[in-house]
């Protein structure tokens, strides 16, 4: 078993529960964890036999821009959901983070973990 990680990627989406989150839009970030057989890779050093990047990059980019969620606790489970259902992966953790979230406090960023496997979804 081996881990592939994708960490911080960045994206422009309209999530959220305020007026503005859902007109203006935000900056969410998104760290995607993957639990996957590396063995074959391992041996092969070929692209075939590992998960292309690049597609996990488009699924993540995919679930921001196509529906708008009032959670980031939804749209972390649309990308899971996604990942599992287009990807030889075993199971996953995904974080969405909102910087600048409006909150009336001072923080740096908003975050949701969740961790899902294939059952999940089946």
């Amino acid at each position: 078993m081996g881990v592939i990680r994708l960490k911080n990627m960045q994206f422009y989406g309209f999530h959220g529960v305020s007026e503005s989150e859902k007109h203006l839009g935000g900056r969410f970030e998104v760290d995607v964890e993957m639990h996957l057989s590396l063995k074959g890779a391992c041996e092969s050093d070929d692209l075939n036999d590992t998960i292309n990047y690049e597609a996990i990059y488009k699924t993540v980019d995919s679930c921001i821009r196509k529906d708008k969620f009032y959670l980031i606790e939804a749209l972390a489970n649309s990308i899971a959901k996604d990942i599992l259902n287009g990807h030889p992966v075993d199971s996953l953790l995904v974080r969405v983070r909102k910087p600048h979230a409006p909150v009336k406090g001072v923080l740096d960023t908003i975050e949701v973990e969740i961790e899902r496997n294939k059952a999940d979804y089946v």
